[in-house]
């Protein structure tokens, strides 16, 4: 996976992020599907001085940026938007990131074109977007990325940027999920006792993770501006694989919650994240009505 080269050597987390995931391009979207391009164009061309409103994704990248506020010499964050726009159309979004105040100053606009074959050159850890497609093109290519989905704002607001994983086919492997579809779940349960002491392997967001650990590695852990938890369907006997696993990649996960099955939803809340991963389109949506959720198309529940 080319991915490794474009990540070693720096603690520098880069996100690549969609225009219609920063800001809310809902109208001028049913303006491309209603009417086409060229009226999209003309739209945006005609609105270019109008403020966009703020997307899902907003204030996950506002709290991103300002992680670059902690000081000089620590490891810092960079948010590159990737859009589907021309350079025409994207003014208008370069307007708006003034507007907020945002440290974005690189972008790839294609013009229709799928840009995921611009994470690698920007050094992207995580590609985030509203097109489902382009998500799935991206992780085929092997990075990190999610589709947003329309989702609640987080009702809790903590000063730290809060970051939640599920386990299987976003952390992890969906080696042992396969299990789980294709045999159910007592054998699922034999096999994870069975390999309780070896380790899963690595899924899309393990990079992430790893980014996100050396980042917070330059702080104390009380005073780390990042807190980050595993909320996952597994319960024990399950729960020793996982536990194992991220001690033997030698990385940090604050909090670990083994629901058994419960809603997520609840839990989410009550951790306050600001964006949450998961791979089961109906656990991703069953979540997103509590915090912003990225769908991640990967692994067996979504083949």
């Amino acid at each position: 996976m080319s991915m490794a080269a474009a990540t070693s050597g720096s603690d520098r987390l880069v996100v690549a992020i969609s225009s219609r995931a920063l800001f809310d391009l809902d109208a001028e979207h049913r303006v491309f599907l209603d009417s086409g391009i060229d009226a999209y164009t003309a739209y945006q061309i005609a609105h270019e001085d109008e403020v966009l409103g703020p997307g899902i994704a907003f204030p996950l990248v506002q709290k991103l940026l300002r992680l670059n506020q902690r000081g000089r010499d620590l490891p810092s964050v960079e948010v590159i938007l990737l859009s589907r726009n021309s350079g025409n159309t994207g003014l208008r979004i370069f307007n708006s990131i003034e507007h907020y105040g945002l440290d974005i100053v690189r972008a790839a606009f294609t013009n229709g074109a799928p840009p995921y074959q611009y994470i690698e050159p920007f050094g992207a850890h995580l590609f985030l977007s509203a097109n489902t497609e382009d998500v799935r093109a991206a992780l085929e290519a092997g990075y990190a990325a999610a589709t947003i989905l329309p989702s609640q704002p987080s009702q809790q607001s903590h000063p730290e940027l809060r970051i939640a994983f599920d386990g299987d086919a976003v952390l992890f492997s969906d080696e042992a999920e396969r299990v789980s579809h294709e045999e159910g779940l007592e054998r699922f349960h034999e096999t994870e006792r069975a390999y309780a002491e070896q380790p899963l392997s690595g899924g899309p967001f393990k990079r992430v993770l790893e980014t996100l650990h050396r980042i917070q590695a330059a702080f104390p852990s009380e005073q780390s501006p990042i807190r980050t938890a595993l909320v996952t369907a597994r319960s024990a006997p399950a729960h020793k694989r996982v536990i194992l696993t991220l001690r033997h990649w030698g990385v940090r996960l604050d909090e670990a919650l083994f629901l058994g099955g419960r809603d997520k939803g609840p839990f989410l809340a009550a951790f306050g994240a600001d964006i949450f991963f998961d791979d089961q389109r109906k656990n991703a949506e069953s979540a997103s009505r509590y915090v912003p959720t990225g769908h991640v198309p990967h692994g067996v529940a979504n083949r």
